[in-house]
């Protein structure tokens, strides 16, 4: 879709809440207790060979390390476990503790002892683990616009991940996306940067707690520093069409729309922070200089380090060997090997302080240590790398106190809690939207005779939990033990008083006194995730029809990552429920429809009516009449 330029009125906005942002900027910087340790990591980085200080950049995934010796051997500093990169054991918080702790002692035996920080996409609960508490997803969050209780979400996420002894997640994205065809949008908390700047900085400071150091807290890392949600659809389409791609505005406009939570999470205290794979004007934010040294630790003085994202130096490549870059791709879709080491140095010289891969991590620490003996890559830029990953270990007690190193017992006995679901289950009524309520249908405070439930979504907790839940791209059906669908949740609310039955095309809906229908998607993550076209699915759209042909009220509830393309339901359901991807607890659906809990969630994103207003992007202001504007939402009188 062609945009004519910005409105002279939103060109004054940009820029003027562009030098807000400057001027805030210059207070941000990290905390105190981030660098004090500086004096006692001097000394160890003097100590350090080339070797054991290339180990400590490289952060390999668990599934590319073979042979566990080459942690002791090659002084690794990090290690992950991608979206699905489970312990073969399985999948359970023993199984993890299991392999997390096996890991940190091969490290401990390293010659200098230097623990691993390892890592996870723990990004709307601990969400790889079977039975953890998954919560709403960060669109849905955003409709709360409710910091102290997304603080309280993060504050148990940290609890539920140190109790399998990992201590850092990948959290939060603070993406401002522009583009809802995008598969991560519902990885951002809104579209608006104000929101995004508020909740942001609040996830922060709940997985974190006030210093860093506590046996309860993890490292956050905001991601993915900078633009990533404002990507311009790539020619060819198709999977991926917006992921990765590039973000072409002017300076003004990057720093007034997507610079947004950075400076706040900064002055919270974020450990790390993960350059984004997208490009800003063509050059690749992993490699942009200006981004993450002038910007990011210059002026903005962050203190911690940058992670890259998942091999994302791969896709570096430098002006001399671009045009040759499509003849240099391997089978397994690697550049070349005399690329690769100048996609190192272009990162590591851009500010890269530690390197996500995977089976290449060999490759790379050889590469880079020829690199800095080439002089190509200055020895203070790896010194500068290795002391800001230390400041993280040492603020965070891991070296200088062993118990800190260690899956904590204590918090064992909660994981997956009733207490902690309790808090899920408020997250979700809060993130609910009410977009219609005709005849004040909603809360159906006594349900009546008889109910009848269809929809895709009715009775899937795969499809309320979304992607990175369990698996990257998540699943359909019950993927995880604990949670609660909203069907199984209404049949619970319902008791022996109203009968409930359901069937997902709407059949046999006849005499029934109420029709609720659960539309939706199914779930997924990025690439995978971007869509052409965000209508409802023609099954879905029929079940409604159904049951609004049989002559019930029809509330129609909306599980998504983004808002979508109603269509005819918009004006057949006589209430819809926006309740985005709630997780694991399907209750806080129907305390909202039943009244037990108020209606109060506004809406993070424009609700357009038809893909002819999709994109909103950067100049969502001249977009007219969506068919629910940014920040609605009814309530209950």
């Amino acid at each position: 879709m062609t945009f004519s330029p910005l409105a002279p009125f939103a060109r004054l906005a940009i820029l003027s809440t562009a030098f807000v942002v400057l001027c805030y900027s210059a207070l941000a910087a990290s905390p105190p207790w981030l660098t004090a340790n500086d004096d006692k990591i001097k000394a160890i980085v003097e100590k350090m060979t080339l070797a054991e200080k290339v180990g400590q950049m490289t952060q390999p995934d668990s599934g590319s390390v073979k042979d566990l010796d080459d942690i002791t051997t090659l002084a690794l500093g990090s290690m992950l476990s991608g979206g699905s990169s489970d312990p073969e054991s399985g999948n359970k918080l023993s199984d993890w503790a299991d392999f997390y702790t096996e890991r940190q002692k091969r490290a401990l035996k390293s010659r200098l002892g230097i623990p691993l920080i390892y890592g996870v996409d723990a990004v709307h609960g601990h969400n790889n683990l079977l039975g953890a508490v998954v919560f709403p997803h960060n669109i849905g969050l955003g409709c709360t616009r409710n910091p102290q209780l997304v603080e309280e979400i993060a504050r148990i996420t940290a609890r539920e991940v140190r109790a399998s002894g990992i201590q850092w997640t990948f959290a939060p994205s603070v993406a401002v996306p522009r583009d809802i065809r995008w598969g991560r949008a519902y990885e951002g908390f809104s579209e608006d940067p104000a929101v995004v700047a508020l909740l942001g900085p609040a996830v922060v400071r709940g997985l974190q707690g006030t210093d860093l150091s506590g046996k309860e807290s993890v490292a956050a890392c905001a991601k993915h520093f900078i633009g990533d949600g404002g990507t311009e659809f790539k020619p060819g389409g198709g999977e991926g069409m917006l992921d990765q791609g590039d973000v072409r505005v002017d300076e003004a406009t990057l720093r007034a729309i997507h610079l947004g939570a950075y400076p706040d999470a900064i002055k919270a205290g974020v450990a790390t922070i993960m350059p984004s794979y997208s490009s800003w004007n063509g050059v690749k934010c992993s490699g942009n200089k200006q981004l993450l040294t002038d910007i990011l630790k210059n002026e903005l003085g962050f203190e911690g380090f940058l992670i890259s994202d998942y091999n994302a130096i791969d896709q570096l490549v430098s002006p001399e060997t671009d045009e040759s870059a499509p003849e240099s791709n391997n089978a397994a879709g690697q550049v070349r090997s005399a690329d690769y080491k100048k996609c190192i140095e272009i990162s590591i010289n851009a500010g890269m302080d530690m390197v996500m891969l995977t089976d290449r991590y060999k490759e790379f620490i050889t590469m880079l240590q020829e690199l800095v003996e080439e002089g190509k890559v200055p020895m203070a830029r790896i010194d500068d790398a290795v002391t800001r990953i230390l400041r993280v270990k040492f603020a965070m007690g891991m070296m200088e106190a062993d118990p800190d190193l260690w899956p904590n017992k204590e918090l064992q006995p909660e994981f997956g809690s009733e207490a902690h679901r309790k808090v899920a289950r408020q997250a979700v009524a809060e993130s609910v939207v009410l977009l219609k309520n005709d005849n004040a249908l909603l809360p159906v405070r006594k349900l009546p005779r008889r109910v009848h439930v269809a929809g895709s979504g009715a009775d899937d907790l795969g499809m309320q939990c979304g992607g990175w839940t369990i698996g990257w791209q998540g699943d359909r059906g019950d993927l995880t033990p604990g949670g609660t669908t909203i069907l199984d949740a209404l049949k619970a609310v319902a008791g022996n008083t109203t009968e409930v039955n359901f069937t997902a095309d709407g059949s046999k809906c006849e005499g029934a006194d109420l029709g609720i229908v659960v539309v939706g998607e199914g779930p997924y993550a990025e690439m995978k995730g971007d869509r052409y076209d965000l209508a409802l699915s023609p099954e879905d759209t029929a079940a409604v029809a159904a049951l609004k042909a049989a002559g019930l009220p029809v509330v129609v509830v909306v599980l998504s990552g983004r808002p979508m393309i109603l269509g005819d339901v918009a004006d057949q359901a006589d209430a819809i429920l926006a309740a985005w991807l709630p997780g694991t607890e399907g209750a806080g659906v129907v305390d909202v429809l039943t009244g037990a809990a108020p209606a109060t969630g506004k809406l993070s994103f424009a609700w357009p009516r038809s893909m002819d207003q999709v994109p909103l992007g950067h100049q969502r202001e001249t977009i007219e009449n969506p068919l629910y504007p940014l920040g609605f939402g009814l309530g209950y009188e």
